[in-house]
């Protein structure tokens, strides 16, 4: 007969070495290398080197300080061509408004009389007798190689005679309904006068009598007449 013998079986515990690592504080110090990035940056970047300034690629970016001393007379010379510029544009705008106005504008330019001549014409009873309604008569130029009427030019002249006097002279045609004319104007501004006056304004129509508008002579001699007829009879000395 066998015996069994409980046997409690004994653990033995078998220290181990231990496997932690040890920790070394030293290391867990963050350390600083030098690099080349920081040993580059700790210096001053080099600058970057720009375009020389001409006169021609010259637009004011760079300040003048830093301008050499040709780049310098290159922006001068810039702006002084820059300067001309705007002398000379401003120069020929004014004398492009200055011929408008003479020409055109004024008051006293051929333009303007031209105009009051063509209205004058229209409303005259005789003119509109031979020529046709006012409304419908029209005034040009002299005839051209260009077809298109409006591109007819009025004939027109300025002259001064050895006296002093200014003289202006103006003709154009005339077409109505009834027939056509030629109108012709003669005004004269005397030595140191502002205002041009009439010397004599008449338009001819083919196969009638003249037809004046205005006659300085014509009407210097009535003027005379009505004058002489007054004054009454002047013998020696006195007026009878």
């Amino acid at each position: 007969m066998m015996i069994k013998s409980h046997l409690t079986p004994v653990l033995r515990l078998r220290t181990l070495p231990s496997t932690s690592p040890v920790v070394n504080l030293r290391a867990l110090q963050p350390r600083h290398y030098a690099t080349h990035h920081q040993t580059s940056s700790s210096k001053s970047e080099p600058e970057v080197k720009r375009r020389s300034v001409t006169p021609f690629n010259d637009t004011g970016s760079v300040p003048w300080s830093s301008l050499s001393i040709l780049e310098k007379g290159a922006r001068a010379s810039q702006q002084t061509f820059n300067f001309g510029l705007v002398i000379l544009g401003l120069t020929l705008t004014s004398g492009v408004l200055y011929v408008l106005y003479t020409e055109v504008f004024s008051p006293s330019s051929r333009t303007a009389y031209f105009n009051r001549a063509v209205d004058r014409i229209k409303a005259d009873p005789r003119l509109i007798g031979l020529l046709g309604d006012g409304k419908k008569i029209e005034a040009f130029g002299e005839e051209t190689g260009n077809k298109w009427r409006r591109a007819r030019p009025i004939a027109s002249s300025e002259v001064t005679d050895r006296n002093g006097v200014q003289h202006m002279y103006i003709n154009f045609n005339l077409k109505g309904p009834k027939g056509t004319g030629t109108a012709f104007v003669h005004l004269f501004k005397p030595v140191g006068g502002k205002q041009w006056e009439y010397r004599y304004f008449y338009v001819d129509v083919k196969g009638q009598q003249r037809i004046y508008l205005e006659n300085a002579e014509a009407a210097a001699a009535l003027a005379a007449k009505e004058r002489s007829k007054t004054d009454g009879i002047k013998f020696l000395g006195i007026r009878w």
